[in-house]
């Protein structure tokens, strides 16, 4: 059980800040895949513990009942013999109630113990329900952002600005959205450089300036015509 929970304590302290950093840069969601599984493997594994200590409550406080039952009736037959002037019978009698007394005791002790496991077990489920439920969340924002990104990058022109997705939701998401608009940002300005370069190289193709020169003295002529 305590194997279990230490490894249900590991997942829900993952810094998930470094998981969504790591899908970014490799441009995948394996490792928050793999999260997720991890973490759905542990729910699971942590409702069959819950269900095993739950069962093995019940089963003590059966056996606790019974034997407070019997604790009882050794009681009133311990007065019945000292009544009767039975000593013998008495002490005999006195001596099983000590011990169903010592074992009733050691049934709530074990139960005290199986409630606190059972607590912890029913707080880590939760614990670890809600993390499943912010990483499948971020994993959705995640996936969107990505395709946009790749998207920008492959057709490389300006697409819708992602401003308005940055100032709301999760501050993880907040973050992809800045750190992917830098992507963008940097594949606009690689379309603008080379847009720029092939003006040059056209120019220098056509001799823009020469023609531009021969338009500008055939005009002259045919004004000096008119």
């Amino acid at each position: 059980m305590a194997t279990l929970l230490e490894k249900v304590s590991t997942l829900i302290s993952a810094n998930l800040h470094a998981l969504v950093d790591q899908a970014l840069k490799t441009n995948s969601l394996a490792v928050i895949d793999q999260y997720i599984r991890q973490v759905e493997d542990q729910l699971e594994n942590l409702g069959d513990a819950a269900t095993t200590v739950g069962a093995e409550i019940k089963s003590i406080r059966r056996k606790l009942d019974e034997h407070t039952q019997k604790a009882n009736g050794l009681d009133r037959a311990v007065d019945a013999f000292l009544a009767e002037g039975n000593e013998t019978s008495a002490v005999a009698t006195q001596s099983q109630l000590n011990s169903t007394q010592r074992l009733i005791e050691t049934y709530q002790t074990q139960i005290t113990t199986q409630e606190a496991e059972y607590q912890k077990l029913l707080d880590a489920k939760v614990k670890l329900e809600a993390r499943l439920a912010t990483m499948k969340q971020q994993r959705t924002e995640l996936q969107s952002l990505l395709e946009l990104a790749k998207s920008k990058e492959i057709v490389v022109k300006t697409v819708k600005s992602l401003d308005d997705l940055m100032g709301s939701g999760d501050s993880d998401v907040n973050r992809i959205a800045q750190s992917i608009y830098s992507r963008l940002d940097k594949a606009t300005a690689a379309t603008e450089m080379r847009s720029v370069n092939l003006d040059e190289q056209i120019d220098r193709v056509l001799e823009r300036d020469a023609i531009q020169k021969q338009l500008e003295e055939r005009k002259r002529k045919l004004a000096g015509q008119a």
